[in-house]
């Protein structure tokens, strides 16, 4: 199997995603977690650019095709680090830098992320990746995008239903329609991609407010749910 790089989502340090790296490695693919920490977001809120991520993804990627000698890699972006990996695999400079790296890509799994929203702060963004890639736009790599159906929204004064339908509503439009509680489906997915759909799989690696208390808690990188996306890694 290629060797696998994860990319965290917005806010989220790699610490969050050492389990998923563990099962992933345990499954044959040489996994690495891009070493962000929470404060190295804090440059890109307000929805400035992303380039210190994507620096940083970018040595991650080049370190991982050294030490294997591998000729390429797949990506796993979860939330943000979705659509942050779209933006790398391009070749329109973006502040004026320029990754170029879908040769270098062989799969990109995508995990709760917004691939469109209609929220103000992040249309800069992510209207530069839709305006320039749509859909699954380089045909040479395998786009998987991976989306939770854990909860409708609903208008309520439950700070965690609130959430949830305020969310779903800066990104899809719409508030009232499922999702992982924080990215609705309609958004998680993507056009010409193998788009999947997991029942009770939730946004965040920890339990939010809006998850019920009686069942198991279980998000994308539960051991159960990898196993539903993991072998288009392989």
């Amino acid at each position: 199997m290629l060797p696998t790089v994860i990319l965290p989502g917005y806010l989220a340090p790699a610490k969050d995603y050492l389990d998923l790296q563990q099962q992933l490695n345990a499954l044959g693919t040489e996994t690495t977690i891009v070493p962000l920490q929470r404060q190295d977001w804090l440059v890109t809120l307000g929805g400035r650019p992303v380039t210190p991520i994507l620096q940083q993804l970018d040595r991650t990627v080049q370190q991982l095709l050294d030490s294997t000698q591998a000729p390429q890699v797949n990506l796993v972006g979860h939330s943000a680090g979705g659509w942050i990996s779209r933006i790398f695999m391009g070749a329109e400079p973006y502040c004026g830098q320029v990754w170029k790296a879908q040769t270098k890509v062989h799969t990109l799994i995508s995990l709760g992320t917004p691939h469109s929203s209609k929220e103000a702060w992040t249309q800069r963004n992510l209207n530069f990746v839709n305006d320039n890639y749509p859909g699954a736009f380089h045909s040479q790599v395998k786009y998987v995008c991976v989306a939770g159906k854990a909860l409708f929204g609903q208008r309520s004064w439950r700070l965690g239903q609130w959430f949830t339908y305020s969310s779903y509503k800066v990104t899809c439009g719409e508030g009232k329609c499922w999702g992982d509680g924080v990215t609705p489906i309609l958004s998680a997915h993507l056009l010409g991609a193998t788009n999947l759909t997991l029942d009770d799989v939730w946004h965040s690696p920890h339990p939010t407010q809006a998850a019920p208390k009686h069942t198991p808690y279980q998000w994308y990188g539960s051991p159960n749910v990898i196993q539903s996306w993991s072998h288009f890694l392989a």
